[in-house]
């Protein structure tokens, strides 16, 4: 047969958002996306090599509905899942049985099922193969559902090459699945569980010599570990880092707040390459973080536990969320407060999102508070239930302020004169230095947007300029910041 494999995008191209990130690559006027869905590679790790596969991200390329597909598998995420039902009608007429999977369907099975010929309900690594036999043969069942969580350590190895690799700022790597904690507001243990499920640690290396080695055709240092939590499991997160160390790759992840008192797994994490870590602190309010069952928060001190992790050299990305049941008016200031005090970098303010199949979804449906179920406008930026202590409109216009108040020019210059001034990614660009000629590249770039019409942002590249040449600075941390400045006051 031969497959089609799509990730959607948001079916609005005005839309900005933190997830969608073309916004970044808009900016730089570049045709590179920050990312893929893995759920995509797995897929064709699991595929017979009889069939024939091509693959479709929306993000960076056109959908060839022309090419004669006998299947097409659509990975679906909430926010993408209207723009993934149009992409399905769209090969259904054209007489192409339609697959979809992925949370949102999972979670909304009889919703897809109207848009869709087959629904995965739940891991594909035990229905895939079934599926495919079913469908080569004329059967489709409309539901495939894997009756257990998938056994991570006989996984195959996520095959990449299908994928445009060139176009990606940055590989995806999964080691683990499951998270110990059941936050309300968050679908990831409804659909992974709450057993952690770990690979092995040589087939997690032989996934990184894939990613960088000549055979896969291209190569890239940059990783993003997706594990929910990548020290759930200690005694592998230690075995894991010690493996990393001999690859000198420069590599991200999120870990829950606790890992501020993992002083060793925080020096081998940073030997190994660590950069940064993003960490659900979601909000500064006890109230809050009691109503969203989220207790490991409330054992620590966020101020103490950023200094920790930070004085180790890996900096912190703090998750927040707005609109919780105790947040009012003064919780726009309180955050942007806490965040000069505490000087995170790039922090992400997400809206509370009831995300179907959450314990949120369900309160706030029993509650009335569900405004729609308009799925384009659950992207954390839109709200889309009506919070307590606020209207929506109050909510939205808070929002906006706090990522404006946080994104000014003269917000980030301060933030960056700290981090320069204490020296902070000297050790990291001492090890994988930027060389010279990329660094007078970039001084180039931003000397073409002196011209724009946006005055601040000249005035803010002037005084950047003479401190790209610094090994004190991280250029993809400016072309970030000023990347979110323009999602900030743009969007």
């Amino acid at each position: 047969m031969k497959i089609a494999l799509v990730i959607p995008k948001n079916s609005s191209e005005r839309e900005k958002s933190f997830y969608d990130y073309n916004f970044f690559s808009r900016f730089l006027l570049s045709k590179k996306y920050f990312s893929y869905l893995l759920a995509v590679p797995t897929l064709v790790s699991l595929t017979p090599p009889e069939h024939e596969i091509r693959v479709f991200d929306e993000n960076i390329e056109e959908i060839d509905y022309g090419w004669n597909a006998d299947l097409a598998g659509i990975s679906v995420r909430t926010m993408f899942a209207k723009r993934a039902y149009s992409i399905a009608e769209s090969f259904r007429q054209r007489g192409v049985k339609t697959v979809m999977g992925g949370i949102h369907p999972s979670m909304c099975t009889e919703e897809a099922l109207q848009y869709s010929d087959a629904v995965v309900v739940g891991e594909a690594e035990k229905v895939w193969h079934i599926l495919l036999q079913d469908a080569r043969n004329g059967g489709l069942k409309k539901i495939y559902r894997a009756d257990k969580k998938a056994d991570l350590t006989v996984s195959p190895v996520p095959v990449r090459l299908p994928l445009s690799m060139d176009r990606y700022f940055a590989d995806i790597v999964q080691t683990t699945k499951g998270c110990p904690f059941h936050c309300e507001f968050c679908s990831v243990y409804a659909f992974d569980g709450r057993m952690i499920r770990n690979k092995t640690i040589k087939q997690v290396i032989k996934e990184i010599r894939d990613i960088n080695g000549s055979s896969a055709g291209y190569k890239k240092k940059s990783i993003f570990f997706a594990d929910d939590n990548i020290i759930a499991n200690r005694k592998f997160a230690r075995e894991l880092f010690t493996a990393l160390k001999p690859y000198n790759l420069n590599w991200s992840c999120q870990a829950s707040i606790n890992i501020s008192r993992e002083d060793e797994l925080l020096r081998l994490m940073k030997e190994s390459g660590c950069g940064a870590v993003l960490i659900g602190l979601e909000s500064v309010s006890e109230k809050n973080l009691s109503r969203m069952d989220k207790g490991v928060n409330q054992r620590h001190d966020y101020i103490e536990a950023i200094k920790k992790i930070q004085s180790c050299g890996i900096l912190v990305h703090g998750s927040f969320i707005l609109g919780y049941d105790f947040d009012s008016e003064s919780s726009f200031d309180e955050l942007t407060g806490f965040i000069d005090e505490t000087r995170l970098l790039m922090p992400l303010i997400n809206i509370l999102t009831p995300f179907p199949g959450t314990k949120l979804f369900k309160r706030l449906e029993e509650e009335g508070r569900i405004i729609h179920k308009d799925w384009s406008k659950y992207d954390a930026k839109n709200v889309v239930f009506a919070p307590s202590l606020m209207t929506p409109e109050e909510l939205l216009a808070g929002h906006k302020k706090v990522i404006r108040d946080i994104y000014s020019f003269d917000s980030i210059y301060k933030k960056l004169k700290y981090y320069r001034d204490i020296d902070f990614w000297g050790h990291s660009n001492e090890t994988d230095p930027i060389r010279f000629k990329y660094r007078l590249l970039f001084a180039l770039r931003l000397c073409t947007l002196l011209f724009s019409l946006n005055l601040k942002r000249s005035a803010f590249i002037l005084r950047i300029l003479p401190k790209v040449f610094s090994k004190r600075v991280r250029i993809s941390t400016i072309l970030t910041l000023m990347a979110y400045n323009d999602y900030a006051y743009t969007s």
